[in-house]
């Protein structure tokens, strides 16, 4: 079976967005491919981050990914923390990586625009820990939105590199571009991705989220004018709901556009609410089962770090002997 990596960073809380968009891919692609699964609370030091938030934020994320079906015993699931390969190899590749071409990346110059008063080298190398990430697991595949392409690509840039300076040592990684759900857009603004740390929560739906909030932020979310409930580039608002009850539904959005035709803007609101709320309901309950459990969580994050670490640290001893360093 080929290998698959992914990863989701702890620096806010789950949203829809994420389930629809990436989780719910990579719970699928368990019944196909190897997959490596991390919490990347490396990359989430990049912002300012008070610590019990971050500790928090990991445990809630890692518990999360749990009940929302990714099973541990099928998945390698791990804290990228605990696996101090991927700060070795990440320095490694650093030295294999063109200023240029680290300075050409979008969400570099995007999140220093975004925060001019930490502007830290971390978040310059951070493309780079990313590919340290993939190709110590010699992933084939990377599910990945195309915010994300540019960092892709960049990877596979430095693998080909580095192969071709000594001899082949990692796998060249490819993107999987989910179908359905790839972009779930904030309630409050369609034009806009919904993100686990939007500054307007109310735009937001969170995995945590109990079903009054759920129900009162649909209400209020962002429709267009008129009244037919289509998809269309002209009706942002409602084609990013009908995205949503489609995937929560597991439904077309042809389907769901000839169930709820004639209906009004209301109407259909409601029911995206209620959909997403029951689903999140049942995934809550397994959540503070599975969160509440100490022992449970450390046995499967000891687990994890010991086989992340003994894939790990063969190519990394592959990559120290290339490059010359002495081996004790």
């Amino acid at each position: 079976m080929e290998t698959v990596y992914s990863a989701l960073k702890p620096t806010g809380k789950l949203t829809i967005g994420n389930y629809l968009g990436a989780i719910k891919n990579m719970v699928a692609l368990a019944t196909e491919y190897n997959c490596i699964y991390t919490v990347a609370d490396l990359h989430s030091i990049t912002v300012n981050i008070p610590p019990a938030e971050l500790r928090e934020n990991t445990l809630d994320m890692f518990s999360l990914l749990i009940a929302l079906g990714i099973n541990p015993d099928k998945s390698l699931l791990f804290l990228q923390s605990q696996v101090p390969m991927h700060s070795e190899l990440s320095w490694i590749l650093n030295c294999y990586t063109q200023f240029g071409e680290a300075r050409r990346m979008t969400q570099f110059k995007d999140k220093s625009a975004k925060s001019p008063e930490n502007v830290n080298v971390g978040l310059f190398a951070y493309p780079v820990l990313m590919a340290a990430d993939i190709l110590l697991y010699q992933a084939k595949y990377v599910p990945i939105g195309k915010d994300q392409q540019q960092h892709l690509e960049l990877a596979r840039t430095i693998a080909e590199r580095f192969n071709g300076r000594y001899s082949p040592t990692f796998e060249i990684p490819e993107g999987i571009f989910p179908k359905v759900g790839a972009k779930v857009m904030s309630l409050l603004d369609p034009t806009a991705k919904m993100g686990k740390t939007d500054d307007n929560a109310e735009g937001t739906v969170f995995l945590l989220d109990d079903k009054d909030t759920i129900m009162r932020k649909f209400k209020r979310a962002v429709t267009d004018s008129g009244n037919e409930i289509v998809v269309r580039d002209d009706k942002p608002g409602i084609s990013n709901l009908i995205t949503i009850y489609s995937v929560i539904a597991g439904k077309t959005t042809e389907e769901v556009q000839r169930e709820f035709e004639g209906s009004n803007y209301a109407t259909f609101k409601l029911a995206v609410g209620e959909a997403v709320a029951d689903f999140l309901g049942h995934i809550q309950a397994e959540y503070k089962k599975i969160r509440a459990d100490k022992a449970y969580l450390a046995s499967v994050m000891e687990k994890g770090a010991q086989s992340a670490i003994y894939q790990a640290q063969k190519t990394l001893s592959k990559v120290k002997r290339k490059i010359g360093f002495v081996k004790l």
